[in-house]
This record gives structure tokens, C-alpha cells and sequence, in this order.
């Protein structure tokens, strides 16, 4: 079924929340409505719409006018199976010792390497990204330094492809969470096309907020693979949740960003060990009171 969008730029996130509020009360109703800020500091809010009908030309520009925005960008988009495009598309991923890769390329696994069968779905981190193959770089970088690992958190786990890699790789308890029960659920999916059900905890929670990973910690690894917001709030709870020179391997970050992560992480007592950029996002890998 062919669907389309409209999508506008406008200043401010209150405005912003407010367009998107009103723009769900279009006729034809829109399927969905997003509201995201544009990551690139220019104080712009994207607020789009999803419809199954062409949308109401006409009550798009009275939203412009309301709201300030910049006119609507209408497209319409084909009937894709997307996932089964995205998974004809992506080619395996070499990261250090780690092979990151889906089912249709099953046969291209190099032996001697830690396969991580990865196929696309509904939750982020195929191995593609610049922000997951960082922080599988950072942790080889971390295993080939001699660390050992007994007690591992991955903290927005989207699939768990860094969970299952420390499962893989140590002997650690690794406990896995994220915000999105559906995350949750497509994680549990993979350690079992992993052949490794059972072997990390997954939970849903937002942050640390969850008694099992209170129950789990102190950590003497954590990672988080998030945006700079989530983690510049996180960074006292991170302290609360390390061991004494225990890591912690952060990405999602912009390369612009990463100054300023340092700096919070540094405050409450992380030093910097390594920084990685790949294209647009940096990979920080930081240790407690070193």
C-alpha cells in the first residue's frame, strides 16, 4: 500500500510539540505523527506525518501559518518490504575479532572469528552503524589490552549485539536493558538465533531504574550506546553503578559532542582511555578513577 508523508521544520521544541499535537487532529488523520530535534545545534524541530491518503494540502499551510514553519515536504512513498531490502543490502561487518552478520550471509563466517548473527529488525544496532561498530572496536581494543570482564551491563541494548559480544568473550554476567519492551523482545530473539538463550539477562528499563540491575551491579563494564542527552544524565548513576577502575564504552554521539561528554564523565571521575570517530559519531571509552 502506498503511503505518504509531510514533513516541516520549525524553531523551538514547544511550538514544535504543539504543531504535532494539531497535526494529529488532521483530516484525514495521519497513521503517525514524530516530532524529533534536528541533532545539528541549530535550535530546529522536525515534525512530520504519516497518511494513507494524500494529506489535506490546504491544512498543511494552516498549520504553517500558525505554527511559523517552513512549508510541508509531501512525498509519497512505495509499497517496500524494507526489511527484507535492508537485509539484501547489508554486508557483513568485521570489527576487531567480532564478524557481525544476517542469515543470508551465514556462510561467509571466517573461522576463528566471534560470530554475531544479527538480522534486520525492529530494534537499532545491525553492526552497520558507526555508533555499534565503535563500541565492538573499543571492546576488542579493551580485550586485547588483557581486561577482564566479571559483571557487564549494556544499557540501551537495541538488539544486543554488544551484550551477546561480552557474552561471547568472557566469562561475565551480562544483563541487558532497554527503554523499548520491543528492544527487549527482539534481543531475547536474537541470543536464542544465537544459540545463546539464557546467557544475558534482558530487562526493560529506562537508565538504571530496574532492581535487577541494581541486583547486577557494581559493573566492571558498562556500555551505553545511546544519544548525548541520555548520557550526560547518566553519568552520575554510571559512577554510582562501576567498580573502582571498572570502563565504561560510550557512543551515539556526535563527533561535535564528544568534548562535552568527556567533560561531564570527567566530573564524576571517568578518564578518558580511548576516542574513536567513525564518518559523523565518536566512540568514547572512559575508566573509573584511573
Amino acid at each position: 500500500m502506498t503511503t505518504w508523508t509531510a514533513l516541516t521544520t520549525l524553531t523551538g521544541k514547544p511550538a514544535a510539540d504543539a504543531m504535532g499535537e494539531a497535526m494529529e487532529r488532521m483530516e484525514p488523520a495521519p497513521t503517525g505523527v514524530g516530532v524529533f530535534e534536528v541533532e545539528d545545534g541549530s535550535g530546529l524541530w522536525e515534525v512530520g506525518g504519516y497518511f494513507e491518503d494524500v494529506p489535506d494540502a490546504g491544512a498543511l499551510a494552516l498549520l504553517e501559518a500558525t505554527f511559523g514553519s517552513k512549508p510541508f515536504a509531501i512525498s509519497e512513498v512505495p509499497e517496500t518490504d524494507w526489511v527484507a531490502h535492508v537485509r539484501r543490502e547489508l554486508a557483513p561487518v568485521e570489527a576487531g575479532r567480532f564478524f557481525v552478520y544476517g542469515s543470508h550471509d551465514a556462510d561467509q563466517l571466517p573461522e576463528g572469528r566471534v560470530g554475531l548473527l544479527i538480522d534486520a529488525a525492529m530494534a537499532f544496532g545491525t553492526g552497520h552503524h558507526g555508533t555499534t561498530l565503535g563500541c565492538l572496536r573499543a571492546f576488542d581494543g579493551l580485550l586485547n589490552a588483557g581486561e577482564t570482564f566479571a559483571d557487564v551491563a549494556d544499557i540501551g541494548c537495541g538488539t544486543a549485539v554488544l551484550a551477546m559480544a561480552a557474552a561471547r568473550t568472557t566469562d561475565a554476567a551480562v544483563i541487558a536493558s532497554d527503554i523499548d519492551p520491543v528492544a527487549v523482545d527482539v534481543a531475547e530473539a536474537n541470543m536464542k538465533a544465537n544459540g545463546m538463550a539464557g546467557a544475558v539477562k534482558c530487562v526493560a528499563a529506562a537508565g538504571f531504574d530496574e532492581p535487577a540491575l541494581a541486583a547486577a551491579a557494581p559493573f566492571d563494564l558498562i556500555f551505553a550506546n545511546i544519544l548525548k542527552g541520555p548520557l550526560i544524565m547518566l553519568a552520575p548513576e554510571m559512577a554510582a553503578h562501576i567498580k573502582p577502575a571498572g570502563h565504561v564504552i560510550l557512543s551515539g554521539i556526535l563527533n561535535e559532542q564528544a568534548d562535552e561528554v568527556i567533560e561531564v564523565y570527567s566530573r564524576s571521575g571517568f578518564n578518558l582511555v580511548t576516542r574513536d570517530e567513525i564518518v559523523d559519531w565518536t566512540t568514547l571509552t572512559l575508566r573509573q578513577g584511573s
